[in-house]
C-alpha cells in the first residue's frame, strides 16, 4: 500500500540516540521515491553543527541549532514530502538532560505541531557508539523526556520498533494508518481533528515488550476497523 500524503506533508523521526533515525529515515525516502512520491530527507543539523566544529555545542548554541533544524524541515516541505531524521524538539531534549534548560520546548512543539506524522524509535535496537554520543545511559532518559513532551502537549505519534527490514516494516504500516485516518477524517469534514489511535499512553514506558503489544493492538484496529 502507498500512502496518500499530500505536499508539504513532514515525517518527522524522533528518538534517542542510536536508535536508528538515520537509517530509517533514509529507507523511508527510498520507498517513498519508488512508490513515485517526491520525497526529500533532512539531516540531523546538530550532527552536521558537531562535526563541522569538532565538539558538541555549549547550552547558549541550542537555540541557534534548533532554529536551523526547523528551517531546513520547513524549506524542504515547500515543495514536496519530507522525511526529518530528527526535529528541534530533540534538541530541546538534549538541552533539559544536558544543562538543566527547557527554553527550547515552546519553539520545538510549536514546530512539531505542523508535522503530519511523528514517529518514535524505540529503544530495542543495540547501542553503537561514537564520538559525539553520550553513552547507552543516557538513552532512556532521552526517551522519557521526548514521549514526555509529545504527551503533555497532546501531539499523536508512534512507536516503531524492529530491526532492519522489520523497522522499516513497520514505520510503512504506520505511515499507512495514520495517513488513512487523516484522509478518513477530511473526508468526513473535520480537517483539523487529530488521529487519537496512535497517541501513546504512557511517558516513562521503555519496555519493549509492552510496547510491541500495544504496537500490534493498533495494528488489529487498523486492519479490523
Amino acid at each position: 500500500m502507498t500512502p496518500m500524503l499530500p505536499a508539504g506533508c513532514v515525517i518527522a523521526l524522533l528518538g534517542a540516540e542510536s536508535t536508528g533515525k538515520t537509517e530509517l529515515a533514509r529507507a523511508l525516502v527510498q520507498r517513498l521515491q519508488e512508490r513515485g512520491i517526491a520525497a526529500t530527507l533532512v539531516g540531523e543539523y546538530l550532527r552536521e553543527w558537531c562535526n563541522r566544529e569538532g565538539r558538541t555545542p555549549r547550552p547558549d548554541e541550542q537555540r541557534a541549532i534548533a532554529d536551523e533544524q526547523t528551517r531546513r524541515i520547513d524549506a524542504a516541505a515547500a515543495s514536496g514530502v519530507v522525511v526529518a531524521d530528527t526535529t528541534a524538539l530533540m534538541t530541546a531534549v538534549y538541552s533539559e538532560q544536558l544543562f538543566g534548560d527547557a527554553s527550547l520546548y515552546a519553539d520545538a512543539l510549536a514546530a512539531q505541531r505542523r508535522y503530519a506524522i511523528t514517529l518514535l524509535t524505540a529503544l530495542d535496537i543495540p547501542w553503537v557508539a561514537d564520538a559525539l554520543r553520550d553513552g547507552d545511559h543516557a538513552r532512556e532518559p532521552s526517551d522519557a523526556l521526548v514521549r514526555a513532551a509529545l504527551s503533555g502537549a497532546g501531539l499523536s505519534f508512534a512507536v516503531v520498533h524492529g530491526a532492519d527490514g522489520e523497522r522499516l516494516s513497520n514505520a510503512w504500516n504506520a505511515i499507512n494508518s495514520i495517513a488513512g485516518n487523516e484522509g478518513r477524517t477530511r473526508a468526513r469534514g473535520r480537517a483539523d481533528s487529530k488521529p487519537t489511535s496512535w497517541s501513546w499512553p504512557c511517558e516513562k514506558c521503555s519496555d519493549p515488550e509492552c510496547e510491541h503489544r500495544l504496537f500490534s493492538d493498533l495494528l488489529v484496529r487498523r486492519d479490523n476497523p
